[in-house]
């Protein structure tokens, strides 16, 4: 049996891509993720390494396909230390970077972009998700912090654990076009723009895009180059090729 860490659409469209020709389990976070996957063969909850480990081993499984979200370094790293403990093979999904011009302010991790935020004032938009609103609270001072964040239990309830204003939520399923983020935007005043390099199926460009156009400033937080998979289509033939059912 093959195990798919999930995360992104790229693993629920090779999920049904998959389906019937090859034995696979699909592990996700969080039960937000389970609407968006046709399939029985679904493990839900959050793992450490050591979790990991076990979970291989009891499921007889002889390769990981690593389809975790691009910023997810801890479960990539995991998964492929423990494919190597394990004599397995790992196979890893790598999103294209997207590209972008020198007025992008790009910095290289969440450490450089609180450093860079202690020194800014006005409106600062976060479409980085709810994982590190915590540590973005710590150093907001006057500063008007406005997070978009998936409409999801857990993502709700992140925001609440520290006391974010309704106000201070934009709660919605991305990505958004062009347009909708500049409306987005300048409905609530947006003088920073921050994000992750999530590429296209994130929606990078056109949040990119709706910037320039408004004139906002844009701050990426960059991710480092990787080795793996550029192609869907290529994984799936290497998938199937090694792992069809007899």
């Amino acid at each position: 049996m093959i195990w798919i860490i999930g995360g992104t659409s790229e693993a629920r469209e090779l999920v049904d891509r998959l389906k019937n020709k090859v034995n696979y389990i699909i592990t996700i976070a969080t039960e937000g993720g389970r609407e968006f996957l046709d399939s029985e063969n679904v493990y839900v909850g959050r793992l450490n390494k050591e979790e990991m480990l076990q979970f291989a081993a009891q499921r007889d499984i002889t390769a990981i396909v690593d389809l975790s979200h691009p910023y997810a370094k801890i479960v990539s790293k995991n998964a492929k230390e423990i494919s190597e403990e394990l004599g397995i093979e790992y196979l890893r999904f790598v999103r294209s970077k997207s590209k972008h011009g020198n007025d992008v302010i790009s910095l290289n991790s969440y450490e450089e972009c609180y450093d860079y935020l202690q020194e800014i004032e006005g409106t600062v938009f976060f479409t980085t998700g709810s994982k590190n609103i915590g540590d973005f609270e710590k150093i907001k001072g006057s500063n008007r912090f406005i997070y978009r964040i998936l409409p999801a239990y857990e993502s709700i309830m992140e925001c609440r654990k520290f006391d974010i204003k309704m106000e201070d939520i934009v709660a919605l399923l991305g990505p958004f076009s062009l347009e909708f983020n500049k409306i987005m935007f300048h409905e609530y005043d947006a003088d920073y723009v921050i994000m992750k390099d999530s590429g296209a199926k994130g929606g990078t460009l056109e949040k990119i895009n709706a910037c320039k156009e408004l004139g906002i400033r844009t701050v990426i937080i960059d991710r480092e180059e990787e080795d793996g998979f550029y192609s869907l289509e290529y994984l799936e033939k290497v998938i199937i090729k090694k792992f069809k059912k007899d």
